[in-house]
């Protein structure tokens, strides 16, 4: 198990998985909230703090405004899931392209977001916020924005080599993927 030290007064242990026998498709079909599911596991997504609601919070505004002014596609929030190959995942923050939305929203998507963006919370351990990115990656998401709080960066992930990492000083742009859109770091930390 993972421990780790979000500040010297307390230590956060992050939940543990549970074990199932329910298959993707029931977990599809099921009405269970607040986890995802991974390779026949359940991972509590468990409720965040007020840093991570006001990060999610401004990101998901400047790229919400950016993409309904210019018809871009949907932005959407982290209750929203997505089949990634054996596992349903639930970015913080998700952006799908109107030519890929599909027609049926009713469940979740059978398709991996254009872009998805994770915010670090005290209970997430390095290696599976990492997993997470290259997970999006190879399912056929084209952009991962991996946010910490802590050092107030943002990992840019394009491929499993095409990393970087930007600081309050640098500015955040969709690319080629959400065309126009830009904003600083430092916003993303107001």
């Amino acid at each position: 198990m993972n421990i780790l030290k979000a500040d010297p007064e307390r230590v956060i242990i992050p939940p543990p998985p549970i074990e199932t026998d329910m298959t993707l498709e029931e977990f599809l079909e099921s009405d269970l909230e607040g986890y995802e599911y991974v390779k026949g596991e359940l991972i509590r997504m468990p409720p965040t703090s007020g840093e991570h609601g006001d990060i999610s919070s401004n990101i998901q505004w400047y790229l919400y405004s950016h993409v309904r002014s210019n018809q871009l596609g949907r932005v959407y929030t982290s209750d929203t899931g997505f089949q990634i190959g054996d596992r349903v995942m639930m970015p913080d923050i998700a952006f799908v392209s109107t030519e890929r939305l599909p027609d049926d929203r009713r469940k979740a998507f059978s398709i991996p977001p254009d872009l998805a963006v994770e915010v670090v919370s005290p209970t997430d351990a390095q290696f599976r916020v990492v997993e997470k990115a290259l997970t999006y990656l190879s399912a056929g998401t084209q952009l991962v924005w991996v946010i910490e709080p802590v050092a107030k960066t943002v990992t840019v992930y394009r491929s499993e080599t095409d990393i970087k990492v930007l600081t309050r000083e640098d500015t955040l742009t969709g690319e080629d993927i959400i065309e126009g859109f830009s904003c600083t770091i430092s916003q993303l930390f107001e």
